[in-house]
């Protein structure tokens, strides 16, 4: 790499050819960055987990480890396993350097636009449809390889489906064995070693078993990666165990007494001595931001219902309670309160007091974002998962830069060897500062513009709390590293949409923005055609100059 013959170009006339293909790698690096890092950060962001700033800061550290550590193998299905490399025999490797630069143009082209319109599109699909496009340009439906078109088409579908599953499964998992119960707290922490545990193993596992040739982890023998794997795994769940697990038990529990203690100062906790409205089921209307109040993190519209018909709050009590504060901002159990006669004699008729939700007269867009207000992990829950989401966060983003760095340079890849080497015959391994140029260029487009498409997925599509938003990321991003690791290039797009939707349709059936889930379906078939037809276009030029 370092010796004046691995830069030598083969023949001069391709200089130009190699020059514009880094330039618009770049370009497309940063159309990735500013679109797809949603994906990865999105559900963080939108749960107000991190910042911003925040995750764009580890963005860039994860999605370059990621594209070193496990970009290489997609990058080999992106250049040479979709279209048949047998067919661009010697005198035509120009003709197969140009072809993957109208692949870049073509793909580059569509994720600018679909950044500055918002619009979360599938990188994959488009590198893969700008791909098919020169391909048919240059050698009609032969130069196709179907059989492994096949299965890409296939994973956009599965994926999705995989995904989503795989992540409510987890939701399932926690709802129950943590959400529901009246203190959600020891529950969560009990599990908390075993999540930070999985999460590592997997992790670590897609690194190693059969890695970057470059870094020599294709060198490790299978016990080897077993040890790497769940070595660290289980040190870090022990760590966890006997120094987190207490001190985060700590500093929850003081941090509930103080946020008591000054709400009580405040009058917002009012005590009525003729009528116990907290009395074994926590049937109190609590906020949830503020008071540490066992309050289950129920089905949405379970919640719903039970407030439409719910009669054993007082008009005068709920006045008490909930003085100048928005009524979207309580939780109301969904059990009733045993108590004296005397809670429940002056209330046999309270529609239309605070406590009471007239969704009737709502539309569509205003039930869906009542019920999404509705949707809030108590306190406890909260504190706890916001710790674990910040690693699924990093989790994601590592398995982003594995599948979609590929994707950006998978066909300057191509270029590059061709140039080099004087062959399309692309036996050479995957350059790892390519790879690290692919890395740098996603980054830079999450810094600029990755706000634009982040506030879709992380806010418009549903709401995403700390406990869900770990649930999407887990489910997503091993996903996506199981297809990395078998060498499919699915889209992250489809897998954190696909979770995204399954959690939010799990928690409430109104919830989710279906309409703004239709227009992201069709985006995703309009990209490939879109993106192929924009490559052919541009290949149909180029080949005119060489």
């Amino acid at each position: 790499m370092f010796t004046s013959d691995y830069w030598q170009i083969v023949n001069d006339d391709w200089i130009w050819i190699v020059v514009v293909a880094f330039l618009i790698a770049f370009v497309l690096a940063f159309g990735i960055g500013a679109n797809d890092v949603a994906n990865s950060f999105g559900s963080s962001v939108g749960a107000k987990v991190l910042t911003l700033k925040q995750a764009c800061i580890l963005g860039t550290i994860f999605e370059i480890l990621g594209a070193i550590l496990i970009g290489a193998k997609v990058s080999d299905t992106i250049r040479k396993g979709i279209i048949s490399v047998d067919l661009f025999p010697n005198g035509t490797e120009a003709e197969f350097m140009v072809g993957n630069l109208a692949a870049l143009s073509g793909s580059c082209i569509w994720m600018l636009i679909a950044s500055f319109l918002k619009l979360p599109v599938s990188a994959t699909h488009s590198i893969v449809g700008a791909t098919l496009g020169f391909s048919l340009v240059a050698h009609g439906v032969s130069g196709v390889n179907w059989k492994q078109l096949g299965y890409i088409i296939g994973s956009w579908f599965a994926s999705p489906l995989l995904s989503g599953g795989i992540s409510t499964l987890l939701f399932f998992f926690i709802f129950k064995l943590v959400l529901v119960k009246e203190k959600p707290l020891e529950p969560g922490l009990k599990l908390l070693p075993i999540f930070y545990g999985f999460t590592i193993a997997i992790n670590f596992f897609s690194v190693f078993f059969k890695g970057s040739e470059l870094l020599h982890f294709n060198k490790i023998p299978l016990y080897g990666t077993f040890i790497l794997t769940f070595g660290p795994a289980i040190l870090l769940a022990i760590f966890i165990k006997f120094v987190i697990v207490p001190w985060q038990r700590n500093k929850i529990e003081s941090h509930a007494r103080f946020i008591a203690k000054q709400k009580e100062e405040e009058g917002l906790i009012e005590s009525d001595k003729n009528c116990d409205l907290q009395p074994k089921s926590t049937s109190t209307p609590a906020k949830k931001k503020n008071l540490p109040l066992s309050v289950k993190d129920s089905n949405v519209d379970d919640i719903l219902d039970a407030a439409q018909s719910r009669s054993n709050i007082s008009a005068k009590s709920s006045t008490l309670l909930i003085p100048k504060i928005e009524r979207e901002e309580f939780i109301i159990e969904v059990s009733k309160p045993e108590g004296d006669s005397n809670c429940s004699s002056n209330s046999g008729n309270t529609t239309g007091s605070t406590a009471s939700l007239e969704t009737n007269s709502l539309n569509e867009e205003e039930r869906r974002e009542l019920a999404r207000k509705k949707i809030k992990d108590t306190p406890e829950t909260t504190s706890l998962f916001s710790f674990l989401q910040v690693l699924t966060a990093v989790f994601g983003s590592f398995a982003h830069g594995g599948n979609d760095v590929s994707n950006a340079i998978g066909p300057l890849v191509a270029i590059w060897i061709t140039a080099s080497t004087g062959s399309a015959a692309q036996k050479a391994p995957v350059p790892i500062w390519i790879l690290l140029l692919g890395g740098l260029g996603i980054s830079v487009g999450l810094w600029v513009m990755g706000r634009r498409v982040m506030k879709t997925l992380g806010e418009d599509l549903t709401r995403i709390t700390p406990s869900s938003g770990f649930c999407i990321e887990v489910g997503s991003a091993l996903t996506v590293l199981l297809a990395s690791n078998i060498g499919i290039p699915v889209s992250t797009t489809h897998c954190k949409v696909g979770s995204i939707v399954f959690v939010g349709w799990f928690r409430s059936r109104v919830g989710v923005d279906w309409k703004l889930f239709r227009n992201i379906i069709i985006a995703w078939f309009v990209t490939l055609p879109i993106a192929g037809g924009l490559s052919a276009a541009f290949m149909a030029g180029l080949r005119e100059l060489v």
